[in-house]
């Protein structure tokens, strides 16, 4: 991809982020005046321990918190402008969800504080279920999900507004390997549309496997950037990959890498090639799906919607719901659509009032208990006479 100032989406130029005590006084200093700049259709890596500023850094993308010195500008614009916010989609490290709301519920909540409308909602619930591999368990309330199960609706529900930049936080923890490899092809499938990722993560194998470029932050600063191509290359070694050599070839070999100046047996290495543990596991898994055998966990996710994997029926529908637009005396009177809402189940968890009751009256009291209550009275006047 050809840089340039027009495909900028993230631009970092000294950002810093002090967290101070009550008394205003320095208590650590998060972000410590990195640069780096994010480009349209990138995968990009943030990487780094605990403690870094990973999570610093995002949440000052997101405009959650205020960077104390530098420059961050997110599509040319500050991160607190609030209409550029529905441009943005987030995966948190930790996946926040409405726990009886079942999964279709989720996304359609989601769905409507982007102002989208009942069918697109609807639709597109649909079709994200079924791309992370839920669409059996639509109505399920989401607490009862497993984490992975979590991770999956967590990332329907970043996707539903069609982002430009997706931002995803530690997005394959808790999937298996199956799960793992359905996100990582999202990711690639989504950059190759246009569309831009920052992803953080642990698992560095994942992060290899689909960034472009990438930081390493340590103690707040940046302490390595580039492409993930040029960082990883050992210029100084040379590596072919070739069939099976018998031993006699091996030892010509070696005779005559000796003969080169290169004889000693550290340096050289004659082995077989190990495949990668995830392509032997999907293989399992893959063989056992053509014998059909049957499994209660989650299923193969689907295709990727359509709105989100071609961008020119995206932009036509985008010209056709502009030119059907209502005027706007009309779209100030017009009523903003409702929740799709499950209305059995809606009335399954509607608490009743309980009905109002009145006091008993006392029971009337039989003649002697009558007069013996009037006889206590009248020693009772007697004595406060006396007094």
């Amino acid at each position: 991809m050809v840089a340039s100032k027009d495909n900028v989406v993230v631009e970092a130029l000294g950002l810093t982020k002090i967290f101070r005590d009550f008394w205003g006084r320095p208590k650590a200093r998060a972000v410590n005046g990195i640069d780096f700049t994010v480009h349209c259709g990138q995968v990009f890596g943030l990487l780094g321990p605990n403690g870094s500023g990973k999570s610093t850094t995002v949440k000052m993308i997101l405009g959650l918190l205020f960077p104390n010195r530098g420059v961050l500008k997110v599509f040319g614009e500050e991160p607190q402008n609030v209409d550029m916010k529905s441009r943005i989609g987030y995966l948190p490290e930790e996946t926040y969800l409405y726990r009886y709301l079942t999964a279709i519920e989720t996304l359609d909540f989601f769905g409507a504080l982007f102002g989208q409308s009942v069918e697109m909602r609807r639709e597109r619930s649909k079709q994200l279920l079924e791309m992370v591999g839920l669409a059996h368990a639509f109505n399920r309330p989401v607490g009862e999900f497993s984490k992975g199960m979590a991770r999956r609706i967590g990332l329907a529900q970043a996707l539903v507004n069609d982002p430009d930049l997706v931002i995803l936080d530690e997005p394959t923890s808790g999937l298996d390997p199956i799960g793992c490899r359905e996100v990582k092809d999202v990711i690639r499938l989504l950059a190759s549309r246009g569309k831009t990722i920052i992803l953080c993560s642990h698992l560095l194998a994942d992060v290899q496997d689909v960034c472009d470029d990438m930081v390493v932050l340590y103690g707040g600063k940046i302490r390595a950037a580039g492409a993930m191509d040029e960082i990883l290359c050992e210029e100084d070694k040379s590596r072919i990959v070739c069939p099976s050599l018998s031993e006699e070839t091996v030892r010509e070999l070696r005779a005559w890498l000796a003969s080169k100046g290169i004889s000693n047996d550290d340096e050289i290495s004659i082995d077989h090639p190990v495949r990668d543990l995830e392509d032997f596991f999907l293989e399992v898994v893959r063989q056992a799906r053509e014998q059909s055998v049957d499994t209660a966990g989650v299923q193969a996710g689907g295709e990727i919607p359509d709105y989100l994997a071609d961008q020119g029926t995206a932009i036509l529908a985008a010209l056709k719901r502009r030119e059907t637009a209502p005027a706007p005396e009309a779209a100030v009177a017009a009523k903003p659509a409702e929740p799709v809402i499950d209305q059995e189940r809606l009335e399954r968890l509607e608490k009743t009032e309980p009905a109002a009751t009145t006091p008993e009256p006392e029971p009337d009291l039989d003649a002697d208990a009558q007069a013996a209550k009037e006889a206590a009275n009248v020693k009772l006047a007697n004595l406060v006479g006396k007094k």
